[in-house]
């Protein structure tokens, strides 16, 4: 380095004003608004006050919505997972029409609004719908299951929604891998079990990593679904937090759930990204 260049200062690149827009609008509309409500949650009557997060953490009944949240949050995510990686593969291994065709399949969907597909699921689960109607008539059951209102209903709603946020991310990963790694790995003796685990679940990762936090995101807030599949019976983190602003008019309690859905859903996600990357790097 030059002593002319020493105190240098490196011109001001103005393409990044294109972004003070964009980050205007998500800190007036977004950032403030969770501000405020998360600032909600310890302030009270006399000020900061921490005794709204011990009377929630102190009630068993908040302890099993966290529990039906997390709950429900893993099982749609494992089973957006499961049915989507190998989706994933087979989509970037498809040519020609029919790769249209799955792409059309997935990114159709995205058009239609969550209280539609709920709705849709809601004939489909119910005693007389397509689905219990098909298992009795393969002879599967003797009678027709009740899935509508149940866990099962809906988490197997849940999944249909945000399955494409699980496919796409993998998708985007598995389109850059070389078709000849495989081979290499097979040329020189690694059976397929051992390329998977060594080859190709490292390098598809970070699609499975992005995948799963969009998907245990969107399920660990997702209001609308289990309002419509289950029920108020059953009560989540985002039903509640629904139930305490509309219904009772608590804004305390609202705040306070809110924040503890926020921390909840920040750390599983966090923790999920630590794991991958532990794995990635033995493997």
């Amino acid at each position: 380095m030059t002593s002319s260049s020493i105190g240098r200062r490196e011109p001001f690149d103005r393409v990044a004003l294109l972004a003070v827009p964009a980050v205007a609008y998500l800190a007036i509309i977004y950032a403030l608004p969770l501000v405020w409500l998360l600032a909600r949650s310890v302030i009270g009557p006399k000020g900061f006050t921490l005794e709204p997060l011990a009377d929630f953490f102190s009630d068993p009944f908040n302890w099993r919505v966290i529990a039906n949240t997390l709950k429900i949050a893993g099982l749609v995510t494992l089973v957006c997972l499961v049915i989507g990686y190998p989706t994933a593969f087979v989509l970037a291994w498809a040519r020609g029409p029919a790769q249209i065709v799955l792409l059309a399949a997935i990114f159709l969907p995205l058009s239609v609004g969550v209280v539609v597909k709920a709705f849709a699921w809601q004939i489909v689960l119910r005693r007389d719908g397509i689905l219990a109607s098909g298992l009795m008539q393969l002879g599967l059951t003797s009678e027709p299951l009740r899935l509508l209102f149940t866990e099962s209903g809906l988490v197997l709603g849940a999944a249909n929604v945000f399955l494409p946020f699980m496919i796409l991310p993998i998708y985007s990963v598995v389109k850059l891998l070389d078709s000849r790694l495989n081979d290499v790995g097979a040329t020189l003796g690694a059976d397929p079990l051992y390329r998977f685990r060594h080859i190709t679940l490292p390098l598809t990762l970070p699609g499975v990593v992005t995948g799963t936090a969009f998907v245990f995101s969107l399920s660990v807030s997702m209001f609308v679904i289990p309002s419509l599949l289950i029920g108020d019976r059953y009560q989540t983190l985002a039903t509640l937090i629904g139930r305490s602003f509309l219904m009772m008019r608590n804004e305390q309690l609202g705040s306070t759930t809110a924040t503890v859905l926020l921390v909840l859903a920040v750390s599983v996600v966090m923790t999920a990204a630590w794991i991958a990357r532990r794995v990635g790097r033995s493997a």
